[in-house]
């Protein structure tokens, strides 16, 4: 029968690894040294690989498609348009994201029709049984529920029908299969635990193996290895077991080992390495590798030439639901080929490199892992790059080892797979496994996956599907159809670099692969082209139009310059977009990124015609500027151009053209000076646009000398000196080539110095420093110096500025070691005089600035000294005086230069504290400065007090007498001292002063004088001032406050009361003394609220000062002392009262009475009530027997008396009320029974009178449980410390389920656990008396939240012992 070129034979088409053909790999993560013990699981998942991917030489498929429904024969993904039955099968198309491969559609899945039909016959007409388990290598073999192993060729027909519903009731379901190399023998174990052998060339039956491993256990794997006389088998008990068939004298017989006893740990999952027909002769093949996954651990072992363990390696942490899954697959690695054992748990998957080592042993080496974000339940690799995993979601992931990235998502949930569940759980043996073995079964499909040379079949319920990647052309195609073009070409770019992922059918020689793809990709642009063309919306709004081909045009240029096919590009891409209006601008204006990027320098003459025009039509100038400056000139039409690029002033197009494509460095300097020059001699304003021309024209004259071409790139070196020969040559011309009568000569220097004389002579000096070795270049120099001076020294249309940055420029020249100018000295003495002319007083910092640029490059070697001092001094240049003294080290002079300049005035404090602190300057020098800063000490006084203190404070401490001997304005004086000893008190680093205290006092005088409403302020914050010197200073100047704080400072308090109750007498006589003149006759001229702001400013303010005094010392006193205090105050108060009481102004009377009434309130608390009511009496003021005068200040305080009372009442009443409502809550919690809820101890299990001859004591919680005291004690359920009958108990099991733990220290838990009455008893004999026996004791109550509040609140009121107790 004919077979399809795509479809083989697995045997004939296996997925050999031929090692010429694949491509050199970067072997950093293999060059590991060799250790002596087996490396850990950490190094293993931290360690790094990157690795190529090899190109495999052609795409197999095990089955012949002649005998298939070619609507059926792909089951694919939604993305491919091959899909015959899309409602089967869902694949998740992720949105493309240009920052990100594209992989198209990887995988290839296919329904097995003529399989997926037979097996629904066999359920159907034979009673078959569903299917169970899955193998395939040149043959596929299903297992069916029903005992029968039905096996089918490559071409889908059923060959072999094994067993029989007879074995299949006495074995059970197939729970695993397995095929050897040669497709000659078949295993299939039982979910009752038999294992039988079949041979696949007659069907018969050759072993039946009941006794391979314990009774009642599944067989849940079973596989061949290389050795056909050996397999291994996995049982649902955990235990794995070799398996050797012997033939003797015809007899067959198999012989069982234990390889793993699942009693030290259960194994689920088993893995033999078997390598492929090409790598039989590999070296690790004569250990027979077997590799063991447990729910713990990884194994694995060498089953020859004995048995041996070369590494164990436990899990990380991971779900216990999760499926450990194993897969070898041999991967070339620095040319050789080693088998890689992919293993995993969960969502991480880990890969162990394992090679044999010249001694003998077996090396494993960790490499790097995988981590994904979903619960693996099938691991499988489908090539030695590519692996196929399956999630708990049943969603299947293509995934490049290399690279780690998801390359494809199909969903297999229509599929339905074949869990191995019942298997797992061993239920046709009774289920007699062990829960986590039966919890990792939930999602066990071993046996539904199986892969072999680069296919992998899964098995449905119904169904059976065949998966393999897809070659490189079928990819391109499946995006093709679903006219993803952009994915398409990407892709395809992909393939042509080689760093594609999954690659199928491309040959490993790079020339041929790049060939191969690059014909592919403009068949694909070609195509899109005609796509775009005809999917063009015919109608509609431009814009929309334009969005359709901006989508589109880019990326066929984009790859047109990638594949270079710049023929195809403007050839038949363009002549085919030319169609369309539209699509031709879209094309033109997208041909631009590409030009300035460098990547398309070269246009057909055609469409640089039409680029031109559609630029200029459209206004986009700057963009034609652009790109003209990047094209080679060749496809230009110079003339066109140049006219076009002149008449909209593009000057940097017009500059390179002249320059590429002639040679001409000389006309665009005409062509610009033509046009900036008459308006910068005329003197008129310049606009943008002439400052823009004029900076270009000084940027394109610096390129030039310095051999950069201009805008971009560098003058060929044939020509560099020419070029520069010629500019010089042009700069120095006598006259333009269209000269006026009215021209000046040298027009093109006098036009470039007008227009920016300092950067005209930046690039002149960027020039000079290149012409050193250049004789001819060094007479052009010369020459342009001499024309410098000619033109602008004596010339009144140069400003000062300009004129001194040309000799500062000189100058420059004129300093270098090997400098070749010749400049007339006497240029600088008439530059000198110009700078420093007495006459001239306009633009005198300029002028200043100047000078001190040219000095500062070496300009003062070109003067006389003293003439130069003298001429500076003349003209008032003191930062030139002071460059000059500092090179003369005359620094004390530079002190009076910063005093006599009004602009750095204030920079002189600045100067001298860094002079005295640098350690640059002997100590001579620092000894004038400081004499002469003392000598203008009274000037830095008046200029900043402030920082002259901080500088006395850092270097004139030893001098602070002198300083103020030398003060002979006082209030200078203040200021100054005021700042110093603020500065002294705040600083950290400054000298202590000398003579401090008569400092202090000596301001203190001078703050009477000047400031005495600060008197109180800095008395407070100061001190270092002595006492009785304060007070008598305060005293002479009648600062009666001040003078009240000393003595109370002091200790005299009645002192200090007499100067305060002094200046309230005072100050109360001259407000009576006001009011009487009022009254007298100008009482018209009283404003109310102006004498209202006065009383509270004076009289107000002076009694509430003496009020805080005397709460401030009544709590140091005795009752007659404060008596001494307060009367005397209630006195005065008084006595003003009746000063005004006989006057008019009610407002002033009223005053007087509320401050009284103050005064009484606030010495009620220091005095009794009877003794202020009968001193109250006792006044001359109330003495005729009227009591209408008091009544006020009487009832005010009777007043304030009732709200108190009543105020203590209500609080008492609701603490009362409070207490008893505690006390019986509290009371009706410890009196109400309890009711176990059983009888016996929640904590050992047993009765609670579980010792008859004995009394034992008992706790029964309010929440029902109940413990013995002991169990109690032995759990530490305890709160404290106290004996056992005070003793706060929690309950064990409550504290327990709320994740609590025992323990004294541990805080209680007020949740329900912990009881409102917790009671014990004491259980004996119930006989006659027992009850005397019983014991009830009270042992802890708590309380809620509110309660707790009250309890608190009643805690703190009645400090004392309570008898009630609160336990928490």
């Amino acid at each position: 029968m004919s077979q399809s070129p795509d479809s083989r034979s697995l045997l004939s088409g296996s997925s050999q690894l031929n090692l010429m053909e694949v491509e050199s790999i970067d072997d950093k993560e293999f060059d590991i040294p060799q250790v002596d013990t087996p490396p850990t699981l950490e190094s293993i998942l931290s360690q790094m690989e990157e690795e190529e991917d090899p190109f495999v030489l052609e795409d197999t498929c095990i089955l012949n498609t002649d005998n298939m429904d070619a609507q059926s024969y792909d089951t694919s993904s939604l993305a491919s348009s091959d899909s015959g039955d899309p409602a089967h099968l869902k694949r998740k198309r992720r949105p493309l994201d240009p920052n990100t491969a594209v992989h198209g559609s990887v995988l290839r899945l296919s329904l097995l029709k003529g399989i997926s039909a037979q097996i629904v016959a066999a359920a159907d007409k034979v009673d078959a049984g569903l299917p169970t388990a899955i193998a395939m290598s040149g043959v596929i073999a299903v297992g069916t529920s029903h005992g029968l192993a039905l096996v089918f060729d490559t071409n889908q027909a059923l060959r072999l029908c094994l067993g029989s519903k007879t074995t299949g009731a006495e074995f059970g379901a197939v729970s695993a299969l397995s095929i050897n190399h040669d497709c000659s023998r078949l295993l299939c174990g039982f979910a009752k635990g038999q294992i039988t052998m079949w041979d696949l060339a007659n069907g018969k039956l050759l072993r039946t193996i009941t006794d391979a491993h314990p009774p009642g256990t599944a067989i849940l794997h079973v596989k061949f290895t290389d050795d056909p006389t050996l397999a291994v088998c996995n049982d649902s008990g955990g235990s794995v077991f070799e398996l050797t068939f012997r033939r003797v004298m015809g007899m067959r017989s198999c012989d069982s080992r234990c390889l793993f006893s699942g009693s030290k740990g259960e194994v689920c999952c088993i893995e033999p390495l078997r390598t492929p027909p090409d790598l039989r002769d590999h070296p690790i093949t004569c250990y027979s590798l077997l590799a063991m996954a447990s729910l713990t651990k990884i194994l694995i072992i060498g089953l020859k030439p004995t048995l041996n363990v070369w590494m164990t390696l436990p899990y990380t942490k991971s779900d216990p639901s999760s499926v450990p899954q194993l897969a070898w697959q041999f991967v070339p690695v620095q040319k050789m080929v080693n088998p890689i054992l992919a293993f995993c748990k969960g969502d991480s998957v880990h890969f162990l490199l394992v090679k044999k080592e010249e001694t003998g042993t077996i090396h494993v080496i960790k490499q790097r892992q995988l981590q994904l974000s979903c619960d693996i339940i099938s691991l499988n690799w489908i090539n030695s790059c590519t692996l196929v995993l399956v999630d708990s979601h049943e969603k299947l992931h293509v995934v490049d080892r290399a690279s780690q990235e998801v390359l494809e998502m199909l969903d297999l949930e229509q599929v339905q797979l074949v869990y191995n569940s019942r298997h797992f759980k061993s239920l046709a043996t009774g289920g007699n496994v062990s829960q986590a073995l039966a919890l990792v079964g939930e999602k066990a499909c071993y046996q539904s996956l199986s892969s072999y040379a680069g296919q992998i079949v899964c098995l449905g319920t119904k169904s059976a599907h065949i998966m393999s990647i897809r070659n490189w052309k079928e990819r391109l195609d499946c995006l093709l159809k679903q006219e993803h073009f952009t994915e398409a070409l990407s892709l395809g770019w992909s393939f042509h670099e080689g760093t594609a992922k999954a690659v199928v059918g491309l040959h490993g020689d790079s020339q041929k692969r790049k060939a191969v793809i690059s014909g592919k990709m403009v068949e694909i642009l070609l195509q899109f082209t005609e796509y775009a063309l005809k999917k063009c919306p015919e109608q509609g709004k431009l814009q929309v139009m334009e969005q359709h081909f901006q989508d589109v045009v880019p990326v066929l240029v984009d790859y047109c310059l990638l594949l270079q096919k710049a023929d195809l590009l403007f050839n038949q891409l363009y002549s085919r977009l030319l169609e369309n209006m539209v699509a031709k601008g879209v094309f033109l204006e997208s041909l631009e990124l590409y030009i300035i990027a460098n990547r398309l320098g070269h246009i057909t003459t055609p469409v640089m015609k039409d680029l031109l025009a559609h630029y200029h039509d459209n206004g986009m100038m700057d963009s034609l500027e652009r790109c003209i400056v990047h094209l080679d000139v060749t496809s230009l039409d110079i003339q066109q151009v140049v006219q076009v690029c002149w008449n909209n002033q593009l000057y940097d197009a017009v500059i390179y053209i002249f320059n590429r494509g002639m040679n001409d460095y000389i006309t665009p300097m005409e062509k610009l000076f033509s046009v900036i020059g008459p308006r910068v001699r005329e003197g008129r304003s310049l606009t943008g646009d002439d400052v823009v021309m004029g900076n270009k024209l000084l940027v394109y004259i610096s390129c030039c000398l310095a051999g950069r071409a201009y805008p971009i790139g560098d003058i060929p070196e044939d020509l560099v000196v020419q070029v520069k020969y010629q500019v010089f040559e042009f700069l120095i011309r006598l006259h333009s080539g269209d000269s006026s009568q009215k021209e000046e000569v040298f027009p093109f220097i006098h036009t470039l110095l007008h227009f920016d004389t300092r950067e005209f002579l930046n690039v002149l000096a960027m020039t000079f420093d290149d012409v050193q070795n250049d004789k001819q270049a060094l007479e052009y120099q010369q020459r342009i110096v001499d024309i410098l001076l000619q033109v602008m020294v004596d010339n009144p249309d140069f400003t000062p500025s300009q004129v001194g940055g040309l000799f500062t420029f000189l100058a420059r020249q004129l300093a270098k070691p090997n400098n070749t100018l010749f400049v007339n000295r006497n240029l600088f003495d008439q530059v000198l005089e110009f700078l420093c002319c007495p006459d001239d007083d306009s633009r005198h910092t300029e002028r200043q600035q100047v000078l001190l640029e040219l000095l500062q490059v070496g300009g003062v070697v070109q003067f006389n000294e003293e003439r130069l001092f003298m001429l500076v001094e003349k003209a008032k240049f003191y930062q030139i005086c002071e460059f000059l003294y500092e090179k003369k080290h005359l620094y004390e002079w530079i002190v009076d230069c910063y005093l006599q300049d009004p602009l750095r005035k204030s920079e002189i404090f600045s100067y001298i504290h860094n002079l005295m602190s640098m350690p640059g300057y002997s100590s001579e020098e620092k000894l004038k400065v400081k004499q002469k800063v003392l000598q203008h000490m009274q000037e830095l006084v008046s200029l900043d007090p402030c920082k002259l203190a901080d500088l006395v404070m850092w270097h004139f401490t030893e001098e602070v007498q002198s300083i103020i001997s030398k003060l002979q304005d006082d209030h200078l004086l203040f200021q100054f001292l005021r700042c110093l000893l603020h500065s002294q008190e705040g600083s950290q680093s400054a000298s202590h002063l000398p003579l401090e205290s008569e400092l202090y006092e000596l301001l203190l005088d001078l703050m009477c004088r000047f400031e005495p409403q600060e008197l109180l302020k800095f008395l407070h914050t100061s001190q270092h001032y002595r006492l009785e010197e304060a007070i008598q200073i305060t005293e002479k100047y009648h600062c009666n406050e001040a003078k009240a704080f000393l003595l109370e400072k002091k200790g005299d308090i009645h002192g200090a009361f007499a100067g305060l109750l002094q200046t309230l007498k005072e100050r109360l006589d001259i407000l009576t003394a006001e009011i009487s003149c009022d009254v007298g006759g100008e009482a018209e001229r009283w404003d109310e609220e102006e004498v209202d702001g006065d009383f509270t400013l004076t009289v107000k303010s002076s009694l509430n000062q003496m009020i805080v005094f005397c709460q401030r010392n009544c709590q140091n006193l005795d009752q007659e002392q404060r008596k001494d205090l307060w009367f005397p105050l209630l006195d005065t108060m008084m006595a003003s009262q009746k000063e005004v009481r006989g006057l008019s102004d009610k407002c002033i009377s009223d005053g007087l009475k509320e401050m009284t009434l103050k005064v009484l309130n606030c010495m009620s608390s220091f005095i009794s009530l009877p003794a202020i009511i009968q001193q109250i009496l006792q006044d001359p003021v109330y003495g005729r027997g009227k009591l209408a005068e008091i009544q006020g200040l009487i009832l005010g305080m009777l007043d304030t008396f009732t709200y108190e009372q009543t105020l203590l009442e209500t609080t008492t009443s609701l603490l009362n009320h409070d207490l008893h409502w505690s006390l019986a809550h509290l009371r009706s919690a410890v009196t109400r029974g309890l009711h176990p809820q059983q009888d016996c101890c929640n904590i050992c299990l047993q009765h609670y009178k579980r010792k008859q001859d004995a009394s034992e004591k008992i706790i029964v919680f309010s929440c029902g449980h109940l413990y013995h005291l002991q169990c109690l004690q032995q759990k530490d359920c305890g709160w404290g410390l106290a004996s056992e009958l005070q003793q706060p108990w929690r309950c064990y099991k409550c504290s327990s389920s709320h994740g609590g733990r025992g323990g004294a220290s541990s805080e209680p838990n007020r949740s329900h656990s912990a009881s409102l009455a917790q009671t014990r008893f004491s259980s004996g004999h119930h006989e006659k008396g027992a009850e005397t026996h019983r014991k009830k004791v009270f042992a802890v109550a708590t309380l809620d939240v509110q309660q707790e509040l009250s309890w608190d609140h009643l805690r703190g009121l009645y400090r004392g012992p309570s008898r009630v107790e609160k336990h928490i």
